[in-house]
């Protein structure tokens, strides 16, 4: 599926039309197959949920108004629990087990959620601001109004679920599921979607300005009436996606798979060559102009002299046109692909350097694991199980991250992986005998 489009101009002598395609490109390369995107395994005792919603929603423990921000201990087992209107701010809720609970216009901002369960929860209303939501499972969960602004959501699930007017603005949701989900009039702007998984979702009305979803899944997904203004799609899958309607203006397609933007609004950039753009697309438009301002021009008796007849005007030679037009579509080519060559060389040398620091932070925390496993062996003691499991995984991922990662924003998912891991490894040293959490 990767192509890298040919730049040329097109010019129509009688329509006096030119058209520069596909100036730019970026050095990525797609993944191999959808299954390619990293996944970690859950933590142990966290399989899969069942098909259908295990308990009614709210019928487990009853913790509905509580504010669990003092350091109480919460429950060992919150699974459709009542949570309504409780306050979590800042709870370490890691790989917990909250399948059905109910979290109607609960407190969560940063609270931790990586890898907890979620799966038919209800979390209308809901503020998950700043929360950590990295690998959450929240499969058919309701998510409507839900407040998730600057979320991390890297490799979160949530096919299925409902999200009809929540907030996700500057969320980042790098390779996360959507599939089949409702965002209907959802805030996205600025939001990092790089990589999602998000056939047949329903985006009607979403807002989605200068949003990344480079290398996004969006196979037969609904934008209508979305606002996309100055997104960036670079190299997403298209096919069958519907864009009536949606505010393309300056919405970027480089490299972008089966682009059909008939019905939409603006005008976008970057377009392939193969790609539909917005407005007519038969040429039907101005049918018979290439004859405006041509002589009609008749012979004489002795068909020696031209005569123009009244009412024709003399316009300028097809030959002369021509020229004017190729010079002119030669000097914007040339100018439009300095400009893009630039653009290139300093986009892979952002690139680099990020990648380069992203390298280094993971070598380093996998450095940090080695040490504190090595002083645990030679100590002949054992940490807590859960968050040493944790940290483990989040190494094998942030590295998973850092592999299919083509680009700096893309690489914040292994950057916000190695901030879990170290906190997961903060409280195995805060809990070993002996050591007091010294290191």
């Amino acid at each position: 599926m990767r192509r890298f489009a040919p730049l040329f101009v097109a010019v129509q002598a009688l329509s006096l039309a030119f058209q520069a395609l596909s100036l730019a490109f970026l050095p990525a390369a797609l993944l191999s197959s959808p299954a390619a995107a990293a996944r970690v395994p859950y933590a142990a005792g966290a399989a899969g949920a069942a098909a259908g919603a295990p308990c009614a929603p709210g019928s487990g423990v009853k913790l509905r108004g509580r504010d669990l921000t003092q350091g109480g201990t919460l429950p060992a087992v919150l699974r459709c629990a009542d949570l309504t209107g409780a306050k979590l701010d800042g709870v370490d809720l890691t790989a917990r087990d909250l399948t059905g609970a109910v979290l109607r216009k609960a407190s969560l901002k940063e609270a931790d959620l990586g890898q907890a369960h979620l799966d038919y929860a209800d979390l209308r209303g809901a503020d998950l601001s700043d929360a950590d939501l990295g690998q959450l499972r929240a499969r058919k969960a309701d998510l409507r109004g839900a407040v998730l602004t600057d979320a991390d959501a890297v490799q979160a699930e949530f096919p299925h679920a409902d999200l009809t007017g929540a907030v996700l603005t500057r969320a980042v949701l790098t390779q996360a599921d959507l599939t089949d989900a409702t965002l209907v009039g959802a805030d996205l702007r600025h939001a990092t979607l790089g990589q999602i998984k998000a056939r047949k979702a329903d985006l009607t009305r979403a807002k989605l300005g200068e949003a990344k979803l480079g290398q996004a899944h969006l196979e037969h997904a609904v934008l209508r009436n979305a606002d996309l203004s100055e997104a960036e799609f670079t190299q997403a899958e298209l096919d069958g996606a519907d864009f009536r309607g949606a505010d393309v203006g300056k919405a970027s397609f480089i490299q972008a798979s089966d682009v059909n933007l008939t019905g939409a609004r603006g005008t976008p950039v970057n377009l392939p060559g193969d790609a539909v753009a917005p407005g007519r697309t038969d040429g039907a438009d101005g049918e018979g102009d290439a004859q405006v301002g041509v002589d009609d021009v008749v012979h004489g008796d002795t068909g020696d002299n031209l005569t123009v007849q009244a009412g024709g005007t003399r316009g300028p030679s097809p030959a002369l046109i021509l020229v004017v037009v190729s010079g002119l579509g030669l000097v914007l080519t040339l100018i439009m692909w300095g400009a893009a060559h630039r653009r290139r060389q300093r986009f892979a040398a952002e690139t680099a350097v990020a990648r380069h620091a992203a390298e280094e932070d993971v070598t380093r925390f996998g450095e940090e694991i080695d040490a504190l496993d090595f002083e645990m062996k030679i100590n002949q003691i054992s940490g807590p199980s859960q968050e040493w499991r944790a940290a483990l995984d989040a190494y094998e991922a942030a590295k998973q991250a850092l592999g299919v990662a083509r680009t700096p924003y893309e690489l914040r998912a292994a950057a916000v992986t190695v901030a879990r891991g170290r906190e997961a490894l903060r409280q195995v040293r805060s809990r070993l005998p002996n050591t007091g959490g010294s290191r």
